[in-house]
């Protein structure tokens, strides 16, 4: 699986691993994310428990904010020893979405108080390159996007020295087919793909909870690189009345919208398309197709140089100055 997805992986996947923030309870979010590029994925884990090197752990994948016009998904994982699996119940994790933000912000920070005991990593998936994966000629799909995330921070627990034994994730698509890919990559783990895993798992409710709280924090301290803009978008779903205004007051004519928005979600594009100015693209015929003769191809041993995939994606060629 792995191999297909980087055949596709966009140019512009950049992740930012190293930063100056230590995360120890909810007030440190902020600091995270004012010195975010938002052109780019961030990483953050937190410091591996030594008792989870040393025994045997469950991990759980979840993510927060895949259907919102505003801002970035954000995909989670949590990881405690098998010896401690009653602590997220006790820490008070349950499905994310029954719970209060009041109450999922004060659950992450007892999850950040037991760092001997649990740890956890979130990547924060920038809506801009969402948009531009789904807008790519080989098209990179939210779900190849989600599926891609929860394997790289399962490698990536692994290769900082988690003792992953079990792994539950919240699927992507129909859990029979992503838990065999899964179970392909991760042979050697036990690994349970369900719906609704946040509702039924606690580890998984622990993951997602963390993804949550940072993807609400990352709306509420989004730092705008395009000028003064109103904060006022509410929850940045499609539904909510506050977002749809935001995205009408804030579309412009010639640069489309700022990069909190994904722009090839639906209700966006038909705000471009109403209140943005058209563009018509020139067909740009492939250079292979052109039907020109090169000289090169009437001595033989000569070989044809091939034109490189990025130039080809992006319909550049070749131009003649006179």
């Amino acid at each position: 699986m792995m191999d297909e997805i980087k055949e596709t992986i966009p140019e512009s996947w950049v992740k930012i691993y190293e930063t100056n923030v230590n995360i120890t309870w909810k007030e440190d979010l902020a600091s995270f994310f004012k010195s975010w590029d938002h052109d780019v994925n961030k990483v953050y884990t937190s410091d591996i428990p030594q008792i989870c090197k040393e025994q045997p752990c469950q991990l759980g994948i979840d993510e927060a904010g895949r259907g919102p016009t505003l801002g970035p998904m954000v995909y989670g994982i949590a990881y405690i020893p098998l010896s401690e699996k009653y602590l997220p119940v006790d820490l008070g994790c349950a499905d994310s979405k029954v719970l209060t933000e009041e109450q999922r912000e004060k659950i992450f920070n007892k999850i950040c108080q037991h760092r001997k005991k649990i740890g956890w990593a979130v990547e924060v998936i920038s809506p801009n390159i969402i948009a531009n994966s789904m807008y790519r000629r080989v098209k990179f799909s939210l779900n190849d996007i989600s599926m891609k995330s929860a394997v790289e921070l399962t490698q990536l627990a692994i290769k900082r020295g988690v003792n992953v034994a079990e792994l539950y994730v919240d699927t992507v698509g129909r859990p029979e087919a992503y838990q065999a890919k899964l179970k392909k990559l991760f042979p050697n783990l036990k690994v349970i793909v369900a719906k609704k895993a946040d509702s039924i798992y606690p580890i998984v409710s622990a993951a997602s909870i963390c993804a949550k709280v940072l993807r609400d924090n990352s709306l509420k301290n989004w730092q705008f690189r395009e000028g003064t803009i109103s904060s006022m978008y509410g929850s940045g779903y499609p539904n909510d009345p506050d977002t749809k205004r935001w995205l009408f007051d804030n579309v412009d004519d010639i640069f489309g919208f700022p990069r909190i928005v994904r722009f090839s979600w639906s209700p966006a594009e038909r705000i471009l398309q109403s209140y943005a100015l058209s563009i018509e693209w020139e067909e740009v015929e492939q250079e292979e197709n052109r039907g020109e003769q090169k000289i090169s191809k009437f001595f033989t041993g000569s070989p044809q140089k091939k034109r490189h995939q990025f130039f080809i994606n992006r319909c550049l060629s070749s131009t003649s100055t006179f």
